[in-house]
C-alpha cells in the first residue's frame, strides 16, 4: 500500500470515538470505579481505539482530576477523599462568598450580558454537549464571576485550591436533575447581580459551591 492509499485507508479525526469522553461516562457511572487501574491495552480493546488516543484520555483526564497517574506504575480512577473535599468546598465557600459585595459593584451591564452568554452555553451543552464541554463551559463561568472581584491573586489562589480535589462539580453530576440545577443556580446568581442584592448572591454562591 502506497502512502495515498494508507492515508485513504485511515479513520479521519471526525471517524475516530471520542476516547476521553467514553472513558468519563464510564467513570461517573460507575463501571470504573474509584481506583480501578486503567491498563492502555484493555482501554484500546474496550473502546475500539489506538493506543495514542489512549494516552491522550489518559491524560486529559489527570488534568481533570478525574484520573491519577503514578509515575513507572500506570494510571487509575481517582479515589475520591471525602474530608479534603469538604474541606477545599468550605475554603472556598469563605473566599468566594466574601468578594459578592465586590461582584455586585462591579458587575456592569456588559458584563451581565457576557455572563449570560456563558450561562446560556451551559445550558444549551447540557442538551447537545459532553461531560468535558459541560465542564469546560462552567470553568468559564465561574472564572469570569471571579475576574470581576478585581483580584488576579484571588482567582488564582481560588483556581490552585480547586485542584486540590478531584475534578468538581463533574464528579458530582451524576445525574440529569443536578446539572440541570446548576444551570439554574447560575442563572440566579446572574439575576442577583443585575438586582445588585448582595446577600442573594453570597446565598446562591454558597449553596452552589457546596451542591445543596
Amino acid at each position: 500500500m502506497n502512502s495515498l492509499e494508507a492515508e485513504a485507508a485511515a479513520p479521519s479525526h471526525e471517524d475516530m470515538p471520542d476516547v476521553t469522553e467514553l472513558i468519563l461516562q464510564d467513570i461517573l457511572a460507575g463501571r470504573l470505579p474509584p481506583g480501578t487501574w486503567l491498563k492502555q491495552i484493555d482501554l484500546e480493546r474496550r473502546y475500539s481505539c489506538t493506543r495514542p488516543q489512549v494516552r491522550r484520555a489518559l491524560d486529559r483526564l489527570v488534568q481533570k482530576r478525574l484520573v491519577e497517574h503514578i509515575p513507572n506504575r500506570g494510571y487509575h480512577v481517582h479515589e475520591q477523599d471525602g474530608r479534603r473535599a469538604q474541606e477545599v468546598s468550605d475554603i472556598r465557600v469563605i473566599l468566594e462568598v466574601a468578594i459578592s459585595d465586590r461582584i455586585v459593584a462591579n458587575a456592569g451591564d456588559a458584563d451581565i450580558a457576557n455572563l449570560r452568554t456563558l450561562a446560556s452555553r451551559f445550558d444549551d451543552l447540557v442538551l447537545n454537549g459532553t461531560m468535558l464541554e459541560l465542564y469546560e463551559a462552567n470553568l468559564a463561568f465561574h472564572r469570569y464571576l471571579l475576574v470581576l472581584a478585581g483580584n488576579q491573586e484571588l482567582v488564582e489562589l481560588i483556581t490552585e485550591i480547586r485542584q486540590r480535589t478531584s475534578s468538581a462539580p463533574v464528579s458530582q453530576w451524576r445525574t440529569r436533575a443536578r446539572i440541570e440545577q446548576s444551570g439554574r443556580e447560575h442563572q440566579q446568581m446572574i439575576d442577583a447581580i443585575e438586582k445588585r442584592d448582595v446577600d442573594i448572591l453570597k446565598e446562591l454562591t454558597r449553596r452552589h459551591i457546596l451542591q445543596t
